[in-house]
């Protein structure tokens, strides 16, 4: 049972400074000028938060502010230093080499918790990796098209479909339009790999299936993750045609029932607005925001 006692005790710590991170991100995506490609870059820092049980130290860590509200920090068995700690906020354990309690109480709670997190959280991965070989069942049945395209009349909404080698499925109610701004979409999201990083968002949230703030922080990711497929559309096509485009996401809503969204998943609206007022990022404007994301990094990862 010290197996379950330990995953459980770290696990807690994990999600409550993932969550700590992910309201900063959170946060920082409703500056309306900040790119949606690297909104979507931040919130690997809450994912590598509530993955990483440990991380190294740093005076500039964001845990230091307030520094008499700070979570104490544990040094990692394997290291000789205290370069490599890990955040013990709820501090509940008296020795952490193995995890050994005050009481026999609290062990025992945090023994039986374990054991129900462990269950849940396999369970919960399980069903994602069901319903991912299910979706991949549905090329089955859909109709061969072109290259990687594919049709059927079982999906609502363009999709891309697999990781390793993925297909676009088209619904079909598109079929014999003009879909050249629909596949320029989902064309994006296999060239920057959206489904291997929508899985390891689903499994994050598995792992953490307990804290409500990771589904909210789930939804917000997927938001951003379908403005930054739009954002990386207009910049491979040019500024000069994010009308058409947005033209063409109008349209797709238009023809849809009220059970199917249009291509993509985020609302209409925000994508519209995103996509009208894009412009395309200038040198300096770049190297800003890559020292930004790095001082982000360095800031919300160390301890």
């Amino acid at each position: 049972m010290q197996f379950f006692t330990e995953i459980i005790y770290w696990i807690i710590n994990m999600s409550l400074s993932g969550t700590m991170v992910g309201i900063v991100i959170y946060l920082l995506g409703k500056i309306k000028k900040l790119p949606r490609r690297v909104a979507f870059v931040l919130w690997a820092l809450p994912a590598l938060r509530l993955l990483l049980p440990f991380s190294v130290s740093s005076p500039i860590s964001y845990f230091n502010l307030p520094r008499e509200y700070a979570p104490k920090t544990v040094v990692v068995p394997f290291s000789h230093s205290d370069i490599f700690t890990t955040l013990n906020h709820i501090q509940y354990a008296d020795d952490y080499s193995p995890i050994r309690f005050e009481s026999s109480s609290t062990e025992r709670f945090f023994e039986v918790s374990g054991l129900i997190y462990f269950i849940i959280a396999a369970s919960l991965i399980i069903t994602a990796f069901v319903i991912y070989f299910m979706s991949l069942a549905e090329l089955k049945n859909a109709r061969h098209l072109s290259d990687n395209v594919y049709i059927s009349g079982s999906i609502l909404s363009p999709a891309v479909v697999g990781i390793i080698k993925p297909k676009i499925i088209l619904p079909k109610y598109l079929e014999g339009e003009d879909n050249e701004y629909v596949l320029m979409h989902e064309r994006a999201h296999i060239k920057r790999k959206d489904n291997l990083w929508r899985m390891i968002a689903v499994i994050v949230c598995c792992l953490h299936w307990f804290n409500p703030a990771v589904w909210l922080f789930l939804g917000k990711f997927f938001e951003t993750l379908e403005l930054a497929c739009d954002e990386k559309v207009l910049a491979d096509c040019g500024e000069e045609k994010k009308k058409d485009y947005a033209l063409a996401l109008i349209g797709c809503e238009e023809k849809k029932t009220v059970f199917i969204s249009a291509f993509g998943g985020a609302k209409t609206r925000v994508r519209i607005e995103k996509i009208l007022s894009y412009k395309k990022m200038s040198f300096f404007s770049g190297l800003c925001l890559a020292i930004f994301i790095i001082m982000s990094t360095i800031i919300l990862l160390t301890n």
